[in-house]
């Protein structure tokens, strides 16, 4: 027996863990996080609209969606939505069903629409479109636009994200639980979407005639013209638990959960065609795990990071920095994991390999507990949050933040200083806007009073 595989470039952490003295590299800038929300309810997704600097959406495995206010720094009164007599499962800290992704339409300025993904009462998965009468308030009826059965419980995927290269939402599948994937779902691409990457056009519908099947295919999918299901972009994978992509290069991070011994992060280009096999459950991370059939003809996509069960047990996927208040960590990645609350981060490059590999953990201990780390998210200017699940309403949402501040609020274009081009950027956005940048007391106008504020902060 033999794989072969196509190799990005691998990091292998010991179960020693990771030195960050050791590790760290010239220029690392320390850290700290900042409390933002808190008395929150299993929450497993934090993300923004579109254009929307003043609001940060929080998404409660029950089925609710609640809003943070960044401007004031206070939840709203009401939620965003609440489905939760649509959403099963999503009661308990431990089970992996309920209310699990949130996208919005990258045209959302114009058609006020976003996706939901969730299990249904019956288990089984559920992606919804959905429209808001306001930024604060979703209307109340959505559109069923994809549902899959789900075999078991677990294992449900979850993510949504929209590439920001193509347009087109990403759906992330797991493999449809138990364990081991006992029907070999992952590596099945004909009638069988659990265990993939799939990606389909919204704004289209190639199935009228079916009220669960509201998108198009876009046609340059890997399976849309030959053997495999039109939907998939990519396969093997096992529970790929919060993804995303690197909002300048279009790259997708893909955090995918292990089984016995090996969590992995995968990663494709934002350029590169899909297809890609990931190798679950041939492999497990970089390993062999049930290594039989046709798994010695496949080719294989191996992660770009990996760790043994020694530092941690059930990985959650980040994001690329690409804010502004922290400008040394410019294109560095973040990940966690669930179980022993390990925060990592790297900078991956391309014919290099991982860059900056630090252990984060002890640095960003401070100014509350990360204890059941779920999820990480960004807000529209690319600020990082990270996630503390907690038990029943003890759930708090964290900023990531310098632990030396060099970059204002005010400081509109991120150059450093508060000062002419940041009145310039004011007046250029003047006039009613809900959510811009440049509304600097998020009254809904940006004039006279954002640039005395600036005034007020100058230098």
């Amino acid at each position: 027996m033999f794989n072969r595989t196509r190799t990005l470039g691998l990091a292998l952490i010991t179960s020693m863990g990771i030195s960050t003295a050791a590790l760290a590299g010239a220029g690392i800038e320390p850290l700290t996080k900042q409390l933002v929300a808190s008395g929150l309810d299993h929450t497993v997704a934090v993300t923004h609209a579109p254009g929307d600097y003043k609001r940060l959406y929080i998404v409660e495995k029950q089925g609710r969606i609640k809003v943070l206010n960044l401007i004031t720094g206070a939840l709203n009164p009401s939620t965003f939505m609440n489905i939760d007599s649509l959403v099963g499962g999503g009661t308990s800290t431990n089970n992996e069903q309920g209310l699990l992704g949130l996208a919005f339409h990258p045209n959302w300025q114009v058609n006020s629409t976003f996706f939901v993904y969730y299990t249904n009462n019956s288990g089984n998965t559920v992606v919804s479109k959905y429209t808001a009468a306001t930024p604060d308030q979703a209307n109340a009826t959505g559109d069923i636009i994809f549902t899959y059965s789900q075999p078991f419980g677990n294992h449900n995927g979850g993510w949504l994200g929209f590439g920001p290269l193509d347009g087109y939402l990403y759906i992330s599948m797991g493999d449809g639980g138990s364990a081991g994937d006992p029907n070999n779902r992952a590596q099945t691409i004909t009638n069988q979407l659990l265990g993939k990457m799939l990606r389909v056009d919204v704004n289209g519908d190639d199935f009228p005639a079916d009220p669960n099947k509201d998108y198009a295919i876009p046609p340059n999918n890997p399976f849309a013209s030959g053997t495999g299901d039109d939907e998939i972009w990519a396969y093997g994978l096992r529970n790929a638990w919060r993804c995303s992509f690197d909002r300048v290069t279009g790259d997708l991070y893909i955090g995918d959960v292990g089984q016995g011994a090996w969590e992995e992060i995968d990663l494709q280009r934002g350029a590169q065609i899909g297809g890609q096999n990931y190798g679950w459950r041939c492999r497990e991370g970089a390993h062999n795990y049930n290594f039989s059939g046709s798994c010695s003809a496949q080719f294989f996509t191996e992660p770009i990071y990996e760790y043994n069960h020694g530092f941690g047990s059930s990985l959650t996927g980040g994001h690329v920095y690409r804010g502004c208040a922290i400008p040394t960590l410019t294109g560095t990645y973040f990940l966690a994991d669930y179980n022993s609350a390990q925060v990592v981060s790297f900078t991956y490059q391309f014919g290099l390999g991982l860059v900056n590999l630090v252990n984060r953990t002890s640095e960003l201990s401070g100014g509350g507990t990360l204890n059941q780390i779920s999820t990480f998210g960004e807000d529209a200017r690319g600020e990082m949050y990270v996630v503390d699940q907690g038990s029943g309403i003890s759930g708090q949402v964290f900023r990531i933040v310098p632990v030396t501040p060099t970059i204002a609020p005010e400081d509109i274009d991120c150059s450093g200083d508060v000062g002419f081009s940041d009145i310039l950027a004011i007046i250029g956005a003047w006039g009613p806007c809900d959510g811009c940048l440049e509304d600097l007391n998020g009254n809904g106008m940006v004039g006279f009073d954002d640039i005395l504020i600036v005034i007020g902060a100058w230098g």
